[in-house]
């Protein structure tokens, strides 16, 4: 990794914004578990009850009279935990979810004059039917405005009916943006995944019954082609030792899917979705193997790494919970393909022969250190030089699994609104919030030693989403 060091003495700091001194943080220390509504979206289908429900009686329940659970348009519950410390006004008016002036971030294309008015209802009103309303029109045109849709999404997807769902098919590029282009090609890449497991999962008992049912056939019908029975070799027995058996094959990838098993096991252990006791819990956790292996094979030069298993989860989470039941039903091959759609952008990072390279992990992370020392010196100089808090014991968990093991799930759905839709790509986006936690922590981190910065940085507190996301904005440039 390339030191932040280099390059000869280092200038005069530069001042920090006023800003930055105001901490997001709570004084509260964060608790094991994470705060889940038994129902995300009130008034909801009853396909919803398997939303986020948690597990065991300690739970602390989230007050949901009065109040909408869309992530992207409401504060944060937890913001009631924050203790008493004192805000100053910007720190306000960046923490008010109700104030839409963030994140009007230029649009790659001049907006049609539909756009323009959609703009300005967006800034004048933020309630849930309004957004949902917008969401709505852009979602039913002909032909998506992929910027227009990027731009209303970086601020929060409502989560109604199918619209998170919708759009980031949409956002990943799974969707074609002709509508009328989205049957074929769903039923293509279904039919394409539906292949890959049977060509993929299939056990070697039942490729010799088939192979053997095969030449049974073509022996009565007189068949060419095939070697007599006496004549066909025994490297497909189970105690063939040589390479090419497909038991040898099956061998090795018994190792591989129990791997995967152990990390779908402990995916979100305390949400009932994932890892509760009923049968549709376990249906769950079976398609979640089932994408990570046939990923897995279909990658061999990268295989499966641990943790894939955490950035797969919230896909098949909103897909699955779609309450458009055609669509729910496809949420396995759904979360697959946009699975890979997501880590195409991220995949140099789990490619251990990569590490090294200018598009490997540790490069990323010292982009997140050179970013860090641009926007607060004095921050990357202590941690960087008195503390020594390598990046790389923090930093690499952050970017590799996208943030889903720092903030609660309702936190990382908000967040991946804003890292799937953002016009340069999820990367650029996701390093400004990373350097963005580090600046919203930074009185904590500025008193800290070694010790203390590594525990607080190893296990992120409570912090307030939009916040987060609106310091990133500003890092922006």
């Amino acid at each position: 990794m390339a030191s932040g060091k280099s390059g000869g003495a280092v200038g005069k700091a530069k001042p920090v914004p006023s800003w930055l001194n105001s901490p997001a943080w709570s004084s509260t220390p964060r608790p094991r578990g994470r705060n889940f509504p038994e129902s995300v979206e009130k008034g909801s289908k009853a396909k919803d009850n398997v939303k986020l429900q948690r597990t065991g009686s300690d739970v602390e329940k989230r007050e949901e009279d009065g109040e909408s659970d869309n992530v992207g348009n409401n504060q944060d519950s937890r913001s009631s935990k924050t203790g008493n410390v004192a805000v100053n006004s910007s720190a306000q008016l960046w923490s008010n979810p109700e104030n839409p002036s963030t994140f009007q971030g230029s649009l790659s294309s001049a907006p049609s004059s539909a756009s323009s008015d959609s703009e300005q209802s967006f800034r004048r009103s933020s309630s849930l039917d309004a957004r949902v309303e917008l969401f709505m029109l852009e979602l039913s045109r002909k032909r998506t405005h992929i910027a227009e849709l990027q731009r209303m999404s970086a601020q929060g997807i409502p989560d109604v009916g199918s619209i998170r769902a919708t759009t980031w098919k949409l956002l990943l590029g799974y969707l074609p943006r002709n509508r009328e282009d989205w049957s074929i090609e769903l039923k293509k890449k279904r039919a394409e995944y539906t292949v890959f497991r049977e060509e993929l999962l299939v056990n070697p008992s039942e490729l010799t019954r088939r192979k053997a049912a095969y030449e049974e056939a073509m022996n009565e019908s007189g068949g060419r082609g095939f070697l007599p029975r006496h004549d066909i070799t025994h490297d497909d027995h189970p105690l063939s030792l040589g390479s090419t058996s497909v038991w040898h094959q099956f061998f090795q990838d018994t190792e591989l899917s129990e791997q995967i098993d152990r990390d779908v096991k402990r995916t979100h252990p305390d949400i009932q979705f994932f890892c509760g006791d009923s049968e549709e819990a376990h249906e769950n956790q079976e398609a979640l193997r089932r994408a990570l292996f046939i990923f897995a094979k279909l990658n061999p030069g990268i295989r499966y790494v641990q943790g894939m298993n955490e950035v797969l989860a919230p896909l098949y989470y909103v897909f699955k919970t779609d309450p458009d039941e055609s669509y729910a039903a496809h949420a396995e091959p759904d979360a697959f393909f946009c699975f890979v759609e997501l880590l195409s952008d991220f995949r140099d990072h789990f490619c251990q022969q990569l590490d090294n390279s200018a598009v490997g992990i540790r490069s990323t992370i010292s982009q997140l250190n050179a970013l860090l020392r641009k926007h607060d010196e004095e921050l990357w100089r202590h941690l960087e030089v008195t503390s020594k808090v390598n990046p790389q014991f923090y930093a690499f968990r952050w970017i590799t699994l996208l943030l889903t093991q720092e903030f609660d799930f309702l936190d990382c759905l908000r967040l991946w609104d804003s890292l799937l839709s953002n016009p340069d790509g999820p990367l650029e986006i996701l390093l400004r919030v990373c350097c963005a936690m580090l600046l919203c922590v930074r009185s904590r981190l500025l008193a800290g030693d070694f010790t203390t910065n590594l525990k607080l940085l190893q296990n992120y507190p409570t912090v307030d989403i939009h916040h987060l996301l609106r310091v990133a904005e500003e890092l922006r440039g």
